[in-house]
């Protein structure tokens, strides 16, 4: 977090010391932020880290908007073309993710993909329960979303 809020305020100096306030030149800014950021993170410890992370974020984003295309499409697929096509049901995912912020995290992914939705967690937070609208294959199912929450899980450690 801190290595963000520092790019930021590099991003910003560059605009300030260069005086182009556009939005080409503030991305130029980040980038150039970044770049120094990375050449001293190993001196400096609290920016441990930010420069790994960076294209963490990234992948993990283009990641969730194909899942998101994707199961947008089957659920428009499904809608437009009768006779439907969904089996829905709900089952429970065994879950890697520990701290509540993590679980909450997954959960409302999960939620914001189409045609899954979080329930429920279970008491001892090991277990989520989902509603799947197509559910032919459990075990596909579930390797999707287990695939979302490792990905997920990798931007945090």
């Amino acid at each position: 977090m801190i290595g963000a809020a520092c790019n930021l305020l590099l991003g910003f100096a560059w605009i300030v010391l260069t005086g182009d306030f556009s939005g080409r030149n503030l991305l130029a800014g980040l980038f150039f932020g970044y770049l120094a950021l990375a050449l001293i993170q190993s001196q400096v410890p609290v920016l441990d880290g930010y420069a790994q992370r960076l294209p963490l974020v990234i992948r993990f984003i283009g990641f969730f908007i194909k899942e998101l295309v994707m199961a947008n499409f089957q659920v428009s697929y499904d809608i437009v073309t009768p006779p439907w096509h969904m089996k829905p049901g709900v089952i429970a995912m065994p879950l890697k993710a520990q701290t509540e912020f993590e679980i909450t995290f997954v959960a409302n992914l999960i939620s914001l993909t189409p045609g899954t939705l979080s329930l429920d967690v279970s008491d001892d937070r090991r277990v989520l329960y989902i509603h799947a609208m197509f559910l032919h294959d459990e075990a596909e199912v579930r390797r999707s979303l287990a695939k979302l929450e490792h990905r997920a899980l990798e931007l945090f450690h």
